[in-house]
C-alpha cells in the first residue's frame, strides 16, 4: 500500500511538473505529500534521531560528493537554479528520501530484512523516477539510490541521504 501510495505520487507530481507553471507547485506538494508517507513513524525507525548529528551531517556532505564526482567531470560551471525552485527542490529531495529510505525502507525491513529493504528501495525509487528522467539516465539514478540505501542501512541514518540529495539537487 505504501509502495503504490509513493509511486503514484512521484508519478503523478512527474506529470503535473510538465503543465506550464506547474513545475514549482507540484515539487513543493509533491515533497510535502511524500513526508506524509512517514506519518506515525518514530524519528528514530526513520534514521532522523539526532545522536551524532554532526557526523551525520558530514557523511551527507561526503555523500553529496560521491553523487556529484561524474557532474564535476562534465560540467564547468555550477548551475543556479532561481529561489522558488530551489525551495522547491529542497522539498522534494526531502520528501523523496523521507518516502523512500525513510518509510518505505523501514517498511521492507521490517517484512523481509534488510537486502529486500535495500533492494526494494532502489527499485521503487528508480521506478519513481522513470517518468521524470531519461531512460539512459536510469542506471545513475539506480546507483545514486544504491548508494544511499547502502548508507542508510549501514548507518541506520537518513540524515545523510537527505542532506547529499538536497546538495545534488541544488547543484545538477
Amino acid at each position: 500500500m505504501l509502495l503504490t501510495y509513493v509511486l503514484l505520487l512521484e508519478w503523478t507530481r512527474a506529470l503535473a511538473a510538465t503543465i506550464p507553471g506547474a513545475v514549482v507547485p507540484a515539487l513543493v506538494l509533491g515533497g510535502a505529500g511524500l513526508v506524509l508517507s512517514a506519518w506515525g513513524l518514530p524519528a528514530e525507525r526513520l534514521g532522523l534521531g539526532t545522536s551524532r548529528l554532526g557526523l551525520r551531517l558530514l557523511g551527507g556532505f561526503a555523500l553529496a560528493a560521491v553523487l556529484l564526482l561524474p557532474a564535476a567531470a562534465r560540467v564547468s560551471a555550477v548551475p543556479s537554479l532561481p529561489g522558488a525552485l530551489a525551495i522547491a527542490a529542497i522539498a522534494v529531495s526531502i520528501g523523496e528520501e523521507v518516502a523512500f529510505r525513510g518509510a518505505l525502507f523501514a517498511a521492507l525491513e521490517d517484512t523481509g530484512g534488510a537486502p529486500i529493504a535495500v533492494l526494494g528501495s532502489t527499485l521503487a525509487w528508480t521506478a519513481a523516477h522513470a517518468l521524470s528522467h531519461p531512460a539512459e539516465f536510469l542506471p545513475a539514478v539506480a546507483a545514486a539510490g544504491l548508494l544511499l540505501a547502502m548508507w542508510r542501512l549501514v548507518f541506520k541514518d537518513l540524515v545523510g541521504p537527505i542532506v547529499a540529495h538536497v546538495i545534488a539537487d541544488l547543484t545538477l
